[in-house]
């Protein structure tokens, strides 16, 4: 997934123009079905389905492709996680991972790994580098947002029904103000800071924990000759410290197919030697043609590394890692992201959560492409 330099500019002029409208911010009705804790299955682990199309996703009796369908999940149906199993993998799907629910298995690639951890909401912001806010991270399956500035901006809110304005599992946002609803209820108001059409939402506190400077220290700061080895054919991703491997995790690069799904010769994640150049805590990515574009909101843990768009960032919609996915972006989980993140350089701080360097003396991120 790219990103589109205009909208970072974008969005400063549209914040400072909103802030500027304060007054007619209103508290939402939140009159939708929103954070009903009980409404999902009670399970340490919870898988949620990330397939929109309906109908797309069955259960299976077994974990195999032609195998009996024993119903088929709605879109962001939450179930439980029982355990990860092999089977066969649908035609020219690498993937044979499955996973075992109470009612069957279902195909690995098409749950988000999720669980349901709901919080005792902040009532007040705290102060970071003289100004209030907090970043703040989903920890359950799902949270219905409602726009607190609208007309809505950003295409996705446009192209699906204000019942599915939503952010999911792991996603991080900034948190700029804290209201209680007339029922009780602690909302926060979410403001993307980069990226961002300027839309602004209210959500339901409990839905997320609030992520602390402490979390986004550097890790092993003094090594010296840091970099990241990304192995297109083998999908992999490698953290080295001089000749030391300190890290590793599958990822999905971008593949061989202009943005409109044709072929071509070159991945459309670039090889070579590259340098973090660019990172922010999280970033709305948009871009793509007409028809083949796409537009999503707080994808977290972004290390910027070719032009301006190609990033080693955490992923939320799928769970094919191991397979070439991408636009352009290297996909990884959202705890290898994190990781990854507060292990290069260059060092993020938690206000403003963003950092650019453009002398390239981030760490270096060499993506190949082996013969073997």
């Amino acid at each position: 997934m790219s990103d589109k330099k205009d909208l970072f500019s974008r969005r400063d002029f549209l914040q400072k123009s909103l802030l500027g409208m304060g007054g007619l911010i209103l508290l939402p009705s939140l009159k939708a079905k929103n954070l009903l804790l009980d409404e999902w299955p009670q399970g340490e682990l919870l898988g949620r389905n990330n397939v929109y199309q309906p109908s797309a996703l069955p259960i299976r009796i077994k974990p195999a492709v032609e195998s009996t369908v024993v119903r088929h999940l709605q879109e962001d149906e939450v179930v439980v996680w029982l355990r990860d199993v092999l089977g066969e993998s649908p035609v020219g799907r690498p993937n044979k991972k499955w996973v075992e629910t109470p009612e069957g298995y279902i195909y690995a690639p098409s749950l988000q790994r999720v669980k349901n951890i709901p919080n005792t909401p902040v009532t007040s912001l705290p102060e970071a580098n003289g100004e209030k806010g907090m970043w703040v991270e989903v920890t359950v399956p799902y949270v219905n947002m409602e726009l607190a500035n609208p007309p809505s901006r950003a295409p996705w809110l446009n192209e699906v029904s204000p019942s599915r304005w939503r952010l999911y599992y792991s996603q991080v946002i900034w948190v700029d103000e804290i209201q209680t609803a007339s029922n009780g209820r602690v909302l926060y108001r979410l403001n993307e800071r980069y990226g961002s059409y300027g839309d602004i939402f209210w959500a339901d506190a409990s839905a997320f924990r609030v992520v602390t400077q402490e979390e986004i220290a550097p890790i092993n700061p003094e090594a010296a000759d840091k970099r990241v080895l990304v192995n297109i054919n083998q999908q992999s991703l490698t953290c080295y410290e001089g000749n030391n491997e300190v890290y590793f995790c599958r990822v999905a690069t971008g593949r061989k197919l202009d943005e409109y799904g044709n072929p071509v010769d070159t991945w459309a994640t670039p090889t070579g030697t590259h340098w973090i150049w660019r990172k922010l805590i999280s970033l709305h990515m948009s871009g793509g043609g007409t028809g083949a574009g796409w537009d999503t909101m707080s994808i977290a843990w972004t290390s910027l590394f070719v032009g301006e768009g190609v990033a080693i960032h955490s992923t939320f919609w799928h769970n094919d890692f191991g397979t070439p996915k991408s636009h352009g972006c290297v996909n990884v989980l959202p705890e290898d992201a994190k990781w990854i993140f507060r292990w290069t350089t260059p060092q993020v701080f938690y206000n403003p959560g963003d950092i650019t360097n453009n002398t390239y003396q981030g760490t270096k991120i060499e993506v190949i492409e082996p013969l073997y």
